[in-house]
């Protein structure tokens, strides 16, 4: 089937297969690899992206199911510069393997865009969908209280 969405602000099209999900389609059809596939169960946040202004595991939506949607990947987070929870997850030292980043990064700016003043059990609820395996979250949450105390 084909799928037309608008992906990081651009009009794209892709021929999808109906068991195809939106990561497979993003990664494989349109080589926006900044979404990881580890667990393709949507455990692991490392496929986030915002759909239709929602954040989700990509790997969780059939790709013909986001025809018409507008889709935002890390890739399309910050532009010529970085957005400001990639720097403040670089400032922390909280990239460390970087496969769980991407996950991190959407599904932080989401949280920090619906509540730009989170407290720190609000930060670890909003990103309790994310597994990291490197970092301890000790350092991504020191980033973003970081991010937190700019505002």
């Amino acid at each position: 089937m084909r799928v037309q969405m608008t992906v990081n602000g651009e009009e794209r099209v892709c021929d999808a297969k109906g068991s195809e999900s939106l990561l497979f389609a993003l990664r494989e059809h349109l080589h926006l690899t900044g979404s990881k596939g580890a667990c393709e169960q949507g455990e692991c946040g490392s496929c986030s992206v915002l759909l239709d202004g929602e954040l989700v595991c990509s790997c969780l939506v059939m790709a013909v199911d986001a025809h018409g949607s507008e889709v935002v990947t890390v890739e399309g987070m910050g532009g010529a510069e970085l957005h400001p929870v990639q720097k403040a997850l670089i400032d922390a030292g909280a990239v460390q393997c970087g496969f769980c980043t991407p996950g991190f990064v959407v599904a932080a700016a989401a949280l920090l865009d619906e509540n730009p003043a989170p407290s720190s059990d609000e930060m670890r609820e909003g990103l309790a969908g994310n597994i990291c395996r490197c970092t301890g979250y000790g350092a991504i949450l020191r980033g973003l209280e970081t991010l937190v105390g700019d505002r």
